[in-house]
């Protein structure tokens, strides 16, 4: 057997290139939430790959867009501080673009300040055809020298194994720095408040989305009269405004009992027991500027 090796790896790119589904189809589970509005990460998740040869910890950065509010601000301060602590940066783009947009140059010229080995990854090529793509790859390859550039798909899984090959090829020898079977070091708490928030932006319209966020009070696990286990989980949905409230609690209550349902499926597939899910409402209206919500959002 050869040298184990192992490191840690960031995901950098716009906001909504895919980010999130290409880290959950690295690591084979779901770490991060996916929802087809911008800016749906909003922390530094971490995914851990094991395997006998290596561990490889990514994580998925919130995607780069300009700041509104503090927790704006935090959000992108988080994504470029992981330069200066990986050993490879994986800086995700979408196929679709004619050239460097102004995103992905701000992106670019950090990666260029951090001197880091870096793969390129192109996601979306199911949508565009062959002499786009290689044009594309030249003028990013004019730009940087990258240690791979990668074609994929995230959402059909293709070119998956390829990023994980070119990784390893970076990585120096290393311990392992977590368990075999860790997938991620969000605790099952954290997992579940975003799967919340997930099932919110499904079924929101778009002014809503950015205005919410989701808080577990209760996390409790008994048994039944059965004596099987069930988790009682308490939560709330935090949304900026009084008309908010009404559009997620929905006629009758309707939306809010959709985003529950939805929700308790999810994390009673990943807690594999019975769940008992109670979600409210509440208006606070400044959250995204109050410090002690925000560092929720930052680097840890």
């Amino acid at each position: 057997m050869g040298e184990f090796k192992s490191g840690f790896v960031t995901l950098v790119g716009r906001t909504n290139v895919g980010k999130s589904t290409l880290l959950n189809s690295l690591v084979k589970e779901k770490v991060a939430i996916t929802a087809n509005k911008v800016q749906t990460t909003r922390t530094a998740i971490k995914a851990i790959l094991n395997s006998e040869n290596y561990q490889i910890i990514i994580t998925d950065t919130p995607g780069i867009h300009k700041p509104k509010t503090k927790l704006g601000e935090t959000m992108v301060n988080t994504a470029f501080t992981m330069f200066s602590e990986v050993d490879v940066i994986l800086f995700l783009i979408e196929a679709t673009s004619e050239n460097i947009g102004r995103g992905d140059k701000i992106i670019l010229n950090k990666i260029k300040e951090s001197k880091k080995p870096c793969i390129l990854i192109i996601n979306k090529i199911d949508l565009i055809q062959k002499d786009k793509l290689l044009n594309l790859i030249k003028i990013y390859n004019d730009e940087y020298n990258f240690n791979a550039v990668i074609p994929i798909s995230a959402t059909k899984k293709n070119g998956i194994d390829e990023i994980i090959e070119e990784i390893i090829k970076i990585l120096p020898e290393g311990p392992k720095y977590y368990e075999d079977d860790e997938y991620t070091d969000q605790t099952v708490k954290q997992i579940s408040e975003e799967i919340i928030r997930e099932k919110a932006l499904k079924f929101l319209n778009d002014e809503v989305p950015h205005g919410i966020y989701v808080e577990i009070e209760k996390f409790s696990n008994r048994k039944t009269t059965k004596g099987q286990d069930i988790y009682d989980i308490d939560a709330t949905i935090y949304c900026l405004r009084e008309s908010h409230k009404g559009i997620i609690i929905g006629k009758a209550g309707n939306l809010l009992k959709k985003i529950a349902s939805f929700a308790r499926q999810d994390i009673e597939d990943m807690l594999g027991t019975k769940v008992n899910l109670k979600v409210w409402v509440k208006v606070k209206e400044d959250w995204q500027e109050k410090d002690n919500i925000v560092n929720k959002f930052k680097l840890k």
